[in-house]
């Protein structure tokens, strides 16, 4: 600097083109006023409700089924217990047509009725062994398990209802169930949706800051530099692309509604219908089981009638299958009680296991 205040100039010899050289730059930036993205922060926790919502919806149907998948095992099992005396009392009449044949009392049309009905009460256990296999497969698939699981002798199916009580919480609110809980929470999620759409006209302030350095020495500025910027945005026009995404956030607040209202009345249905079964399953039970001691009684008296020599073989073929049959049907009753109570149970109630 000169005595008089003035600065003369340096100059420096450069070379053109300039060699190599190394340049290195680090740029923070942090938003002071950014609306969008604190929003998204409590849009992503209602999102996170809603999926915890539907998991629960999804082991409450879990449930469902692996009740329904225990109940058919144990009746399956017990069909084909009962498959197997059937089998063995169409023996019996079998036999004891063969020896009223052998004394002279029944002709070859009663005995080939006999094998018919024993041949029948054969196909009957092969059928009900392949429902039985298939009714445990498709419990494994319930419990996510590719194989064949069955339920263990000592398991009371009378307890499953306890047990649904136990894992699944029972209410007494429509809208505590999950999937009416979610279809509630999905509209708020969308409503937010519309919020983060009118946090797109709000300006933004950023605060930002570089510092840069480079190897070459040109002589014109330090080789060191760093800034310190304020930046603020404001949105103008976009093209109406804002315009487009609003209506677009109330067709999916209106569409939300809706599926609400649809699961509402879906659910109130179904509970209504899970309810009502308990009674029908009793009542049927209780008729099925009257019409099961009249066929019994019924092969009794035509059993002893053909013993005597009063009665026919078709008469007797008939009232045994009457009888397999009543019994059958008589056994898918009783569970099917079972079914109605649990069903009843976790139609309305929140599993959180």
């Amino acid at each position: 600097m000169n005595p008089d205040g003035t600065t003369t100039p340096t100059f420096r010899e450069v070379q053109a083109p300039f060699p190599n050289a190394a340049n290195a730059s680090i740029t923070l930036v942090q938003p002071l006023l950014a609306t969008r993205p604190w929003y998204a922060m409590g849009t992503a926790k209602q999102a996170e409700a809603v999926a915890k919502l539907n998991v629960e919806d999804v082991k409450r149907q879990i449930a469902l089924r692996v009740a329904n998948g225990m109940v058919a095992v144990v009746t399956q099992e017990r069909i084909a217990e009962l498959n197997r005396v059937g089998l063995k009392n169409a023996l019996e009449r079998l036999e004891l047509t063969q020896r009223r044949a052998d004394l002279g009392a029944a002709t070859g049309l009663d005995v080939v009725r006999a094998k018919q009905d024993a041949e029948t009460a054969r196909t009957s256990i092969v059928t009900g062994d392949e429902s039985l296999r298939q009714s445990r497969e498709a419990l494994g698939l319930a419990l996510g398990i590719p194989e064949a699981i069955g339920v263990a002798p000592d398991v009371r199916i009378d307890g499953l209802e306890r047990a649904a009580v136990a894992t699944c919480k029972p209410s007494q609110k429509l809208e505590d169930r999950a999937d009416v809980a979610s279809a509630g929470a999905s509209i708020a999620l969308a409503e937010r949706t519309r919020g983060d759409v009118k946090r797109q006209y709000l300006p933004t302030i950023n605060f930002q800051s570089s510092i840069a350095t480079t190897s070459i020495d040109t002589g014109a500025s330090p080789a060191t530099t760093w800034n310190i910027q304020g930046v603020l945005s404001i949105p103008i026009w976009d093209g109406g692309a804002r315009y487009a995404n609003m209506r677009t956030a109330d067709v999916d607040i209106e569409r939300a509604t809706q599926r609400l209202e649809a699961i509402r009345r879906l659910a109130t249905i179904e509970i209504a219908q899970a309810r009502r079964a308990v009674d029908v399953a009793a009542q049927s039970r209780e008729v099925t089981e009257k019409t099961r001691d009249l066929a019994k009684e019924t092969d009794r008296l035509v059993r002893t009638a053909y013993q005597e020599g009063r009665g026919t073989s078709l008469e007797l073929v008939a009232a045994a299958t009457t009888l397999r049959q009543a019994e059958i049907t008589l056994a898918l009753r009783e569970f099917d009680v079972v079914r109605a109570r649990v069903a009843a149970v976790i139609a309305l109630s929140r599993c959180e296991y």
